[in-house]
């Protein structure tokens, strides 16, 4: 196919030179892409008989090429012939059309949208089998087999939106996105073109993790919210209707079973509460009961249960109803919920995926339908994830498997130990041949975590002393970071109860909760051993 321009109207940041080409937004997600919507064509006769094809491009087209995409002139020709092929399914709107004419014959101005004017010389045809598919959906990861290299590069090295050559992905630190005149914003008004719009509805950086952590979780669409308690509000809300029902599990994060026993109801909303092994339980809820949700954590906080996922997931769909798996303790390295048949998992990513202790968020993942409801309601709540947060994250996922690897083993190792300790009367963790869904976390996991649960052999006091003497992890909430954790459950969260009703839920005065960081196994072997000992 022969094709010479006769004509080029293009911003100033255009610049030829011969560096290779990269193309932005090429990791393959549900959600539409960012440029190629609002690409439209007007044929236009010239003299001598001659047609020219003028290609509008959008405001941001330049912004969303990389930089070294840009500035190549061979990859503006890609660029007309995939957008040709786009805009012959995309006919505009009368008032974008009436904009466009007049833009056509109007003068151009400093920073105003890309518009080339192709020549096809020769009368020949153009290829119309060149689709924007042969450009961007070929799978640019395969070359990618472990989900250590998928945790660096997805969403960023071939699949990042943002105009640079670094290696990191910039904050962008906006509140609101404009547009270049009134037919870009009826363009994005009537569906034909993406933007973020506000930054309550996305940011690019946010978008970034938000693809990585697709990638890593095997979903279609992922969503940040401003912390995990917000990730899992929201998708309630979202998902479970008034005078809906929701199945949970005993075993569970204490602000979760409250916002379920105290909030919901407010909107008719029931909830049935079994043992995490009960089948016989879910399969009584299922039969009666209308159960729009079926949500747990797996493992469990903070005993470590787990789920069977897979049969879970099969009677629930049976029934109509949606699984959402918070895998907040076992991380996409550990466990993939979605591949075992959930229809939703759920991180607080302020855990594991960020791993730094000190960020705050979460994410749910799943099909674009599903993800997109969720969407639809954060949008209005407004639990919005800032971008600065989001570059924490993003940060702290490129050491995932490592930090995980390291975690799992110290924690399997510590669990093996304490379970043999004189001063330790019983531990918790799936990694335990003595743990009641062990066989369970061997089938749909392919590590055990970094957190163990475990009662000692005393009271309130003794435990109190236990905890006081370690030296290395930190007395404080939370778990996953670099840093090693350590909290009794009854006081650091259950406080206010009494023992009586802390009991209830299994919450006793020698249980304490141990999140192991990345310190060597050596050291915190060491100082484990001397406080027990010193109780």
């Amino acid at each position: 196919m022969a094709m010479s321009s006769s004509a080029f109207r293009v911003s100033l940041s255009f610049e030829c030179r011969s560096d290779s080409v990269i193309i932005s937004g090429a990791l393959p997600r549900p959600d539409p892409p960012r440029f190629p919507h609002n690409l439209r064509s007007v044929t236009v006769n010239r003299p001598f008989g001659m047609s020219s094809l003028i290609l509008r491009f959008p405001p941001n087209f330049v912004r969303q090429l990389s930089n070294k995409a840009r500035r190549n002139c061979s990859n503006i020709g890609v660029a007309q012939i995939v957008a040709a092929s786009w805009s012959n399914n995309l006919p505009p709107s009368p008032a974008a059309a009436a904009v466009d004419a007049a833009a056509v014959s109007a003068p151009i101005a400093a920073g105003e949208d890309v518009l080339v004017v192709v020549n096809n010389n020769n009368n020949e045809e153009l290829d119309s089998s060149v689709q924007f598919e042969d450009v961007e959906n070929v799978d640019k990861f395969s070359f990618l087999s472990g989900d250590g290299s998928v945790a660096i590069h997805a969403g960023e090295r071939l699949g990042r939106g943002i105009v640079t050559d670094a290696i990191t992905t910039p904050v962008v630190n906006t509140s609101a996105y404009f547009f270049k005149k009134t037919a870009d914003l009826i363009d994005f008004k009537e569906k034909r073109s993406i933007s973020f719009e506000y930054g309550r509805y996305g940011n690019p950086t946010t978008e970034v993790l938000e693809n990585k952590i697709s990638q890593l979780e095997g979903a279609e669409s992922t969503l940040l919210l401003a912390s995990g308690m917000c990730a899992s509000t929201v998708m309630m809300l979202a998902l479970v209707p008034a005078g809906g029902h929701i199945v949970t599990t005993t075993d569970c994060y204490r602000k979760t079973r409250i916002f379920i026993e105290t909030f919901l109801p407010k909107m008719g909303i029931t909830a049935s509460v079994i043992d995490p092994a009960d089948i016989a339980g879910l399969e009584y809820a299922l039969d009666n009961h209308k159960v729009s949700l079926f949500f747990t954590e797996s493992p469990t906080n903070p005993f470590l249960r787990c789920v069977d996922i897979e049969l879970v997931s099969k009677l629930c769909h049976a029934k109509g109803a949606v699984v959402c798996i918070d895998g907040t303790f076992a991380t996409p390295l550990n466990q993939k919920a979605l591949a075992l048949g959930a229809d939703i998992i759920l991180h607080s990513a302020t855990k594991f995926l960020g791993g730094h202790n000190d960020v705050l968020a979460g994410c749910v993942s799943g099909t674009t339908e599903i993800i997109s409801q969720v969407r639809n309601v954060h949008h209005v709540l407004g639990g919005t994830l800032n971008p600065n947060a989001a570059y924490l994250i993003i940060r702290g996922m490129k050491t995932l498997k490592l930090r995980v690897q390291q975690q799992n083993s110290t924690a399997q190792r510590m669990a093996e130990l304490l379970e043999a300790h004189p001063k330790v009367k019983h531990v918790y963790y799936p990694g335990l041949k003595s743990h009641p869904e062990h066989e369970i976390a061997k089938k749909q996991m392919t590590g055990f975590g970094g957190v163990v649960s475990f009662e000692v052999d005393g009271d309130l006091a003794t435990t109190i002393k236990f905890v006081d003497s370690l030296k290395i992890p930190y007395i404080a909430p939370s778990f996953g970071g670099c840093e090693s954790i350590v909290d009794q459950p009854a006081i650091m969260s259950y406080w206010d109860l009494s023992q009586a009703e802390r009991a209830k839920y299994g919450i006793l005065e020698n249980l304490v909760r141990f999140s192991f960081g990345v310190e060597d196994y050596e050291d915190l072997e060491a100082d484990v051993l001397q406080a027990l000992e010193a109780i």
